[in-house]
């Protein structure tokens, strides 16, 4: 079941790309992503990064991309999709995580003040080195405006942190791209599986935490 649906998003994300002829596709759905929304760009950059080989492009009715433009569109994209995601932080913040107890649930007034301290004396390295950790890169966002790190340093720092990761998702991508048949595609289905499962076991991990911090935080 999961599997499919991994496999399902996987075949939209190439659509949307190509649809939107490469670039913008990128820059959107990076930017989708950097919104907390978990939309994998272990899967937008690669596939991006393999349209640069003339002749996946060719499959695909598109022309090829250049390298760099897909990794500048990516982090782009992670810079545009964080201005929502961190005015969210900033305008609801506080109040609002202090007052509804179904946010509480996902992140307690204790660990708030932690997100405070770090984004307080080292914000900048939390976000550059966020921005290049999987999973942790599509909602860092949401504590940066929590806790009122400048936009400025913030945005800078953003870029600079998705640039390299976009670049070395792309650049994989294009160098599989010419040997996709019979470098990838025979295992493909069994790494969904992979990863269908550590996704479950990892949310599994995450509810577990979640509850163990909320029910200490109650009881206090």
């Amino acid at each position: 079941m999961i599997a499919n649906i991994l496999h399902a998003l996987g075949l939209w994300i190439q659509h949307v790309i190509v649809l939107l002829h490469g670039y913008p596709g990128v820059l959107l759905l990076m930017g989708i992503e950097s919104a907390c929304i978990p939309l994998p760009s272990e899967v937008i950059m690669p596939f991006a990064g393999s349209l640069t080989v003339p002749e996946i492009a060719s499959l695909h009715h598109t022309e090829p991309l250049k390298l760099w433009l897909v990794a500048l569109a990516g982090a782009l994209g992670c810079n545009v999709g964080s201005i929502p995601a961190y005015w969210v932080g900033a305008k609801l913040g506080r109040p609002f995580l202090e007052k509804t107890r179904w946010v509480r649930f996902f992140v307690t007034p204790h660990e708030l003040e932690i997100v405070d301290r770090w984004f307080g004396s080292r914000g900048a390295i939390v976000v550059f080195a966020a921005r290049l950790l999987p999973v942790v890169r599509t909602f860092i966002a949401l504590p940066a405006g929590i806790a009122r790190m400048d936009q400025i340093r913030f945005h800078v720092y953003t870029f600079l942190g998705s640039l390299p990761w976009c670049y070395a998702l792309a650049y994989a991508g294009q160098a599989l791209g010419e040997n996709w048949e019979k470098t990838i595609k025979p295992y493909f289905h069994k790494f969904d599986f992979v990863l269908a499962i550590i996704i479950v076991l990892g949310a599994i991990w995450f509810i577990r935490g979640r509850i163990k911090a909320f029910r200490a935080h109650t009881i206090q």
